[in-house]
């Protein structure tokens, strides 16, 4: 089947239709800087890396951009400088490359354009005076603000009530607005806080302002698909779309594609409410592709249930398939059966399964061709075996005690010999004595 994408705007599955199939755009709100991601920030990273390899394979790797920003300046990120007494700069720096760290870590692709907010400033007030001239916004004591009135299809996205949109909109307040929706393009900064000069004074952009502007700088005033988690699509990305539709006179998105929540007991995880594990952590406990293959388990439109349990429960299929490969190279089609689910809406569940049905000594060239287009399966099977994921013995203190243990058994010491191996199995280290006497070992998660 051809590609089908479930549309936001409409709430129907749809087939995608690019405007150019030479020049797929996608475009990803990425990360606010100031600390580091939870494994719900990174559902969206993994859901759309899986649909930017699929467009890849279908378009063809020159044909897709995909550009996913970093916001590093955000009121969270002067606070957190604030707190601390720490520059901006170090905060977003920190936290921006600790965040493709992880991604990576969970064999996330790089975007083909990563846009950083604070090198727009100079195309954000072009496109407020814009909005200006052509009476979608207005000065007020040192903001600029959106006129909501003055689009009238707006709220068409998220498809809520006005008054609801304005209860959900968390908007201030403010004796300078012409009408409560109103929303802010540009504020005034203190002293102490970071910002640019233009036309109404010393400022910063509003937050919705900023994905606009980087998406017309890089992708231009019209692209195929934007995506992200479901808490975004109001009011953030409804704000984005009436900026962008009143600027440019013409449809801003074909496609809006949005994750569903990550929970934690039931509950939405968020740093609010303290139910969250960072993907830096889980990392040390835990390999990247146990966590990908976690947050590719459930439809991406479907809440993801997460538990600790659940990713080790992943490894060890994970090791499965790691032992099936060993020593096979990857067949040159990618499985049908894999491509088929993921051009079914995105139908991760389906692909894992497909995986899985291939997970058989006739067909594991398959396996591996499948599972390393989804991001699986990426290391020498030694490797992942080996590798200290739980900040236990590394592999030297590892060989150490093997050899220890081989002397002990060796001097008829086999108290000595059983207790090594003890403590190499309460390590999570599996030995493996082979028939010609020599002994391997492996990892088997459970430290």
């Amino acid at each position: 089947m051809s590609l089908h994408l479930t549309n936001s705007m409409s709430g129907k599955k749809e087939p995608f239709q690019p405007i150019d199939p030479k020049n797929v755009r996608l475009y990803v709100c990425g990360p606010t800087v100031y600390d580091f991601a939870h494994i719900g920030n990174a559902r969206p990273p993994v859901v759309f890396d899986l649909l930017f390899r699929l467009l890849r394979h279908v378009y063809g790797e020159g044909h897709v951009t995909y550009a996913r920003n970093i916001t590093d300046i955000d009121d969270k990120i002067i606070a957190r400088a604030a707190e601390s007494g720490t520059p901006i700069a170090t905060i977003t720096e920190k936290f921006a490359r600790i965040y493709r760290e992880d991604m990576a870590a969970i064999h996330v692709l790089p975007p083909s354009i990563e846009p950083h907010a604070t090198d727009h400033i100079a195309q954000m007030i072009a496109m407020i005076a814009d909005l200006m001239d052509k009476g979608f916004a207005y000065a007020a004591q040192e903001h600029v603000l959106f006129h909501v009135p003055a689009m009238p299809d707006y709220g068409k996205l998220s498809h809520r009530p006005r008054d609801e949109m304005v209860a959900g909109a968390r908007v201030e307040v403010a004796p300078y607005k012409k009408d409560p929706a109103d929303f802010v393009l540009w504020k005034p900064s203190d002293a102490d806080q970071p910002g640019w000069e233009s036309p109404w004074g010393k400022g910063r952009p509003g937050w919705h302002l900023e994905c606009s502007a980087m998406i017309k700088a890089h992708l231009g005033t019209e692209i195929d698909i934007h995506g992200g988690g479901q808490d975004l699509i109001f009011p953030h990305h409804e704000n984005e779309l009436a900026q962008s539709e009143c600027c440019h006179g013409h449809p801003f998105v074909r496609t809006w594609v949005h994750n569903g929540y990550v929970l934690s007991g039931g509950e939405k995880m968020s740093k609010s409410l303290g139910n969250f594990h960072t993907v830096h952590d889980l990392l040390a406990d835990f390999p990247g592709e146990a966590i990908r293959l976690t947050l590719m388990s459930a439809h991406y439109r479907q809440p993801l249930d997460f538990t600790t349990d659940g990713i080790a429960e992943n490894k060890r299929r994970l090791d499965r398939w790691y032992r099936l490969i060993a020593g096979v190279e990857a067949a040159q089609i990618i499985p049908q059966t894999v491509v088929a689910a993921l051009e079914d809406d995105l139908n991760s569940p389906r692909a894992i399964a497909a995986l899985e049905a291939l997970a058989k000594p006739e067909s594991v060239d398959q396996l591996l061709a499948g599972a390393q287009f989804m991001g699986l399966l990426q290391e020498n099977p030694d490797q992942w075996f080996k590798s200290n994921r739980a900040g236990g013995l590394d592999a030297d203190a590892i060989e150490a005690l093997i050899l220890e243990r081989k002397e002990a058994r060796k001097a008829r010491d086999f108290a000595r010999a059983d207790k090594v191996r003890d403590q190499l199995d309460a390590a999570g280290i599996r030995l493996l004595d082979r028939p010609d006497g020599t002994t391997d070992w492996e990892r088997t998660g459970n430290d």
